[in-house]
């Protein structure tokens, strides 16, 4: 089962929820609409039984480049109290992502810029091409990167995100990985680098792994 929505790809197979942004001309920089199609899936999981997993990826040549730049135009022009409102939406966007109940694992390549590192943040697993980019780049931006931070500093920690936040530096998936913004690197020629982790979740007890997560 297929499901085209204007900014994702939702499909599933063997028990996996594959989610696929879908902007490809636009690295999946995120807009209005992605923000609220994603937020949609992940806060109706549920409804599709019998699903052991979760993957977030990107379709083209990136996994996520950020906030796309017209958005950001529009939010510019916002007065305080519209900015809290859709600084709410994306906020809700990635607690829906956290709070899944069940195992989401984010594959990500090419590029993971400003709140792309927020999405995958929330994510339990994350798995990085070896060529991937990684930066929070809001500072580059003038802005501060703070709907993301809760979830980037549950992470990887205080002073690791003071490091990659107050820099904006960008940096490669080993970088990453010592991190732990990521948890494995993949090759590229690899065809399912996901194999094994999926593998290992689909052979446990589902209400265990629902239990452990929400334990965790």
């Amino acid at each position: 089962m297929t499901t085209n929505n204007n900014t994702i790809i939702i499909s599933e197979t063997q028990n996996i929820l594959w989610v696929k942004l879908n902007r490809p001309e636009v690295h999946n920089a995120m807009n209005a609409e992605l923000i609220a199609e994603l937020t949609s899936v992940f806060n109706e999981v549920e409804n599709y039984k019998d699903v052991r997993a979760v993957v977030l990826s990107g379709n083209g040549k990136s996994f996520c480049a950020g906030a796309d730049l017209n958005y950001m135009k529009g939010i510019a022009e916002f007065g305080k109290e519209e900015n809290i409102k859709d600084a709410k939406k994306l906020a809700a966007l990635f607690m829906s992502v956290y709070k899944c109940k069940i195992p989401t694992i984010a594959l990500v390549h090419g590029a993971v810029f400003g709140g792309a590192n927020g999405l995958i943040s929330a994510c339990d697993i994350v798995f990085a091409e070896e060529n991937t980019k990684f930066a929070f780049s809001e500072v580059k931006l003038g802005i501060a990167p703070a709907t993301i931070a809760p979830f980037v500093i549950k992470r990887i920690g205080e002073f690791g995100a003071k490091e990659l936040m107050m820099t904006g530096k960008r940096f490669n998936s080993k970088e990453a990985l010592r991190w732990n913004l990521v948890n494995h690197i993949y090759n590229a020629d690899d065809e399912n680098p996901l194999e094994g982790i999926l593998k290992e979740i689909k052979t446990s007890a589902p209400k265990a792994v629902i239990e452990t997560k929400r334990l965790i």
